[in-house]
C-alpha cells in the first residue's frame, strides 16, 4: 500500500511512495505528529537522479525488517532536496558539524522541535568500511530516546545554537569596493589552476563554470593568462568522459582526476552555465570548437530537458536498468558491429579506444588530445557519431526528473537568450522566450513567485535564488529581444525580492521573512555547484540600477558585496558568482540605449557592432520611436539625430556624443575588429 508520499508531485519523492517505510513529506502533519507521539524524526534528503540515494533505497528503505524499525521508533521524512534547497541547506549544515563532510543522501535525526542531534550521509545495510549498518544506527537512536532523551535534546540545542552562531550572516562593512580584490582573485585561480588535468581540485573533480566565467570577463579586458586558463579547463571538459560526445551535454563531475569517468547524471544547471561558459569563450576567441559545445549542449536541453509547454526539466538520471553509466558507455564488439573498417580506424585513432576499455571493461568515449578539433576531422566523426547516437537510442532510457523549477530555469534561459543573441540563432532566442512566458504565466500565483511545477501543479514558496536569477533571466531576454514585458516583470519582481528576502540592515536571506517551519532562516553565502541568492541578487541590483538610475539599488548591492571581499579574495573558487557582481559593480558598465527602426539596416548594422564581441559590464535598451512608457528610463528623453536610428553610450554618468554610423559607434566601445563573428540567420 503506498505511504503518505503517494500524493506529492516531486519525482524524488515518487520514487519512495511504495516503500514499507511510512514516509511523510515535510509539513504539518508530519512535525505535529512528532510532537504528539513525542517521537524523534528521521529526515532523510536526496534528489531523483541520485545514484547513492537509489543504492540506500533498495538496501534500506525496501527493506520490510528495516521499514518496521523506522516506522515503529521514528516520524519518516522525505525531502526532495531540490524543491527544499532551505532544509538542505540547514540540515547540511548540521551533518557536516557533526561528521565532517556531508552528501548525499542525507540522513538526521532531529527532535521534536526539529533540533538535529545526529547524522550523516550514506549508511549501509551491514557494518562496511568502518561504518555501522543502518540497523544499527536505527536500534541505538531507538534505544538512546527511551533512556537518555535529554541527552540527546541536549545535544540538538548546543548543535543548533553552533548552527545558528554560524548562520549570522555578514557584517555590515563600509569597506570601498576595490579592483585589488579582483586581482587577488584572479591570480589565486591562476595559481591554483591544475595544469595536468585541467580545472580545479583533485577527484571527484567538478567543473567550475562560475570560476571560467569570472576569468573570461577578465580576458575580455586583455587578461591573456586568464584566457589561456579558461581554454585549457574547456579543452580539458570537452574531450569527452564527462562531456557526452554522442548526445551532447555534460554530467555532473568525475570520479577521477582528468575528466574520464564521470557521475553520470545529467543536471540542467550544470549544462547552463556551462554552455554560457563556452559560448563566451566562443566571442572571445573566435574558435568554432567553442561555439559547437555550446550548440551541442543546448540542443541536448532542447532535445532532453524541454517540456512541451516551454519549461525545462531538472535531470537526467545516471543509473537505468539499475547500473550507473549503462544508458552511455561501449562495449568493443559492439562498436565493431556498429562501425564499418574506416570507421573503427578512425574512431581508434583519435579516441581512447581498448578492448580492456577504460571503465569497469566498458569503454566511455573520449578523444584522445586536448583542444578544439579541425572541421575536417570534425566531419568525419559526424557520421559516425550519429550512428552511436541512434544505437544508442534504442537502449531504456534513464529516468528523467521532470520537474520545473524557478532558479534552474532561469540560468538556462539565461544562456538560451544569449546563444540568440550573439549566434543569430531564432531557435534559442525563441526557447528563452517559451521558457520565461512559461514561468510567468505558471509560476506566479497571488503575484507570488513559486519554486516548483509539474503535471500543471505548481507548489513551495520562491526562494532567494529563483526571485534573482529570474529578474536576471528576464534582463538578459530583454536584451536579446527588446520587449518591455520582461523588463516591467524584473523591476516588479526586484522591488518584491526586496520587500521578502531583505531586512533593515541590508542583509539578504536565502527564504522570505514569511516561510514557515524552519529551524532557523538560512542565508548561505557561499557560491557551490549553483550560484548563491546573495550573489544573484547583488547582480539583479546592479542591473537594474544601471537601467533604472535609481540608486537605491545600486547601494544595496554594494552592501552585499563590501563585507565579503576578502573571502573572494582568498577563495575565489567558492565565490565565483559574487566575483562576477563586483566586476560589474567595479567595471565601468556601458549603458547603450538604441532607438529608431530596430528591424531596419541601421538599425541591424548598430545591433551587429554592439553584439560584435563580449563585453559582460554592458546593458542595452532598445526600442523603436518613440519608446513606451513601460519601456526602461535609460531610453526615455532621447531624440533621434536627424531621424536616423541613434544610438547613446554612456559610462561614469558621461555620454558619448549619440551616432547613427557603427564604426563611431564601435570606437566608442573600444571594441577591435579582430573578433567579428558572423551570425548565423535561420
Amino acid at each position: 500500500m503506498p505511504n503518505q508520499l503517494a500524493n506529492q508531485n516531486s519525482p524524488y519523492l515518487l520514487q519512495h511512495k511504495d516503500n514499507p517505510v511510512d514516509w511523510y513529506p515535510w509539513g504539518e502533519a508530519a512535525l505535529q505528529k512528532a510532537k504528539t507521539e513525542n517521537k524523534p524524526i528521521f529526515l532523510s534528503i536526496g534528489y531523483a537522479a541520485c545514484h547513492w540515494c537509489h543504492v540506500m533505497e533498495r538496501e534500506s528503505f525496501e527493506d520490510p525488517a528495516t521499514a518496521a524499525l523506522m516506522n515503529k521508533d521514528f516520524i519518516n521524512i522525505k525531502v526532495d532536496r531540490e524543491e527544499r534547497p532551505d532544509l538542505d541547506g540547514i540540515y547540511m549544515s548540521a551533518v557536516v558539524a557533526i561528521t565532517g563532510q556531508g552528501g548525499w543522501p542525507m540522513s538526521v535525526f532531529l527532535t521534536p522541535d526539529l533540533e538535529p542531534f545526529f547524522g550523516g550521509t550514506y549508511f549501509p545495510p551491514v557494518p562496511r568500511h568502518g561504518m555501522s549498518s543502518f540497523s544499527q544506527v536505527l536500534n541505538k537512536i531507538a534505544e538512546m530516546w527511551a533512556e537518555k532523551a535529554d541527552e540527546l535534546v541536549l545535544s540538538g540545542q548546543k548543535l543548533t545554537e553552533h548552527l545558528q552562531s554560524q548562520k549570522m550572516g555578514t557584517q555590515a562593512s563600509s569597506v570601498p569596493l576595490t579592483k585589488d580584490t579582483l586581482e587577488a582573485a584572479t591570480l589565486n585561480l591562476i595559481q591554483s589552476y591544475d595544469w595536468n588535468n585541467g580545472g580545479w581540485g583533485s577527484a571527484p573533480k567538478f567543473p567550475q563554470p562560475m570560476s571560467i566565467l569570472f576569468l573570461l570577463r577578465q580576458a575580455s579586458l586583455g587578461d591573456q593568462q586568464a584566457l589561456k586558463v579558461s581554454e585549457h579547463a574547456l579543452n580539458a571538459m570537452a574531450k569527452g568522459g564527462i562531456y557526452d560526445l554522442v548526445g551532447g551535454g555534460f554530467a555532473r563531475y568525475s570520479v577521477d582526476d582528468h575528466w574520464l569517468v564521470p557521475h553520470f547524471e545529467k543536471m540542467l544547471y550544470d549544462n547552463a552555465q556551462l554552455a554560457r561558459a563556452y559560448l563566451h569563450a566562443y566571442l572571445l576567441t573566435g574558435e568554432p570548437y567553442y561555439r559547437q559545445i555550446t550548440e551541442q549542449t543546448l540542443d541536448f536541453v532542447l532535445a532532453e530537458l524541454t517540456h512541451p509547454q516551454g519549461g525545462f526539466f531538472s535531470s537526467i538520471d545516471a543509473d537505468s536498468e539499475g547500473e550507473e553509466g549503462k544508458f552511455y558507455v561501449w562495449d568493443i564488439a559492439e562498436l565493431e558491429k556498429l562501425l564499418t573498417d574506416e570507421e573503427r580506424a578512425l574512431l581508434k585513432e583519435t579516441h581512447e579506444i581498448s578492448s580492456a576499455g577504460n571503465f569497469e571493461g566498458q569503454i566511455v568515449l573520449r578523444r584522445k588530445t586536448s583542444g578544439p578539433i579541425t572541421p575536417e576531422v570534425n566531419g568525419k566523426f559526424e557520421p559516425i557519431r550519429e550512428k552511436l547516437f541512434n544505437a544508442r537510442s534504442t537502449r531504456t532510457r534513464p529516468a528523467t526528473d521532470d520537474k520545473v523549477l524557478a532558479a534552474w530555469n532561469a540560468w538556462m534561459s539565461i544562456t538560451f537568450a544569449e546563444a540568440g543573441r550573439y549566434l543569430g540563432r531564432q531557435k534559442y532566442l525563441h526557447a528563452a522566450q517559451n521558457n520565461l512566458g512559461f514561468l510567468l504565466d505558471n509560476l506566479i500565483h497571488n503575484s507570488r513567485l513559486l519554486r516548483s511545477w509539474r503535471e500543471d501543479q505548481a507548489q513551495h514558496t520562491a526562494y532567494l535564488e529563483d526571485y534573482a536569477g529570474l529578474i536576471l533571466a528576464l534582463l538578459a531576454l530583454y536584451q536579446s529581444d527588446y520587449d518591455n514585458r520582461w523588463y516591467q516583470q524584473a523591476h516588479r519582481l526586484t522591488d518584491q525580492m526586496i520587500e521578502l528576502f531583505s531586512d533593515e540592515t541590508g542583509q539578504f536571506y536565502d527564504t522570505a521573512h514569511d516561510q514557515p517551519d524552519l529551524l532557523l532562516r538560512p542565508q548561505e553565502i557561499q557560491d557551490n555547484a549553483t550560484p548563491s541568492g546573495g550573489s544573484l541578487a547583488a547582480q539583479a541590483l546592479l542591473q537594474l540600477a544601471a537601467y533604472t538610475g535609481e540608486g537605491r539599488y545600486h547601494d544595496l548591492a554594494v552592501k552585499l558585496l563590501s563585507p565579503l571581499q576578502e573571502m573572494l579574495a582568498g577563495y575565489p573558487a567558492a565565490f565565483g558568482s559574487w566575483l562576477a557582481a563586483l566586476d560589474f559593480a567595479l567595471g565601468d558598465v556601458k549603458e547603450i540605449a538604441l532607438l529608431g527602426d530596430l528591424g531596419g539596416e541601421a538599425g541591424q548594422a548598430l545591433l551587429s557592432t554592439i553584439n560584435k564581441r563580449l563585453q559582460p559590464n554592458m546593458i542595452l535598451a532598445a526600442s523603436d520611436f518613440p519608446p513606451a512608457d513601460s519601456a526602461p528610463p535609460l531610453l526615455q528623453g532621447r531624440p533621434l539625430i536627424e531621424s536616423q536610428t541613434t544610438a547613446y553610450l554612456c559610462q561614469n554618468f558621461t555620454c558619448q556624443q549619440p551616432t547613427s554610423d557603427p564604426d563611431i559607434l564601435q570606437d566608442q566601445l573600444g571594441q577591435t575588429a579582430r573578433h567579428n563573428h558572423p551570425q548565423q540567420k535561420e
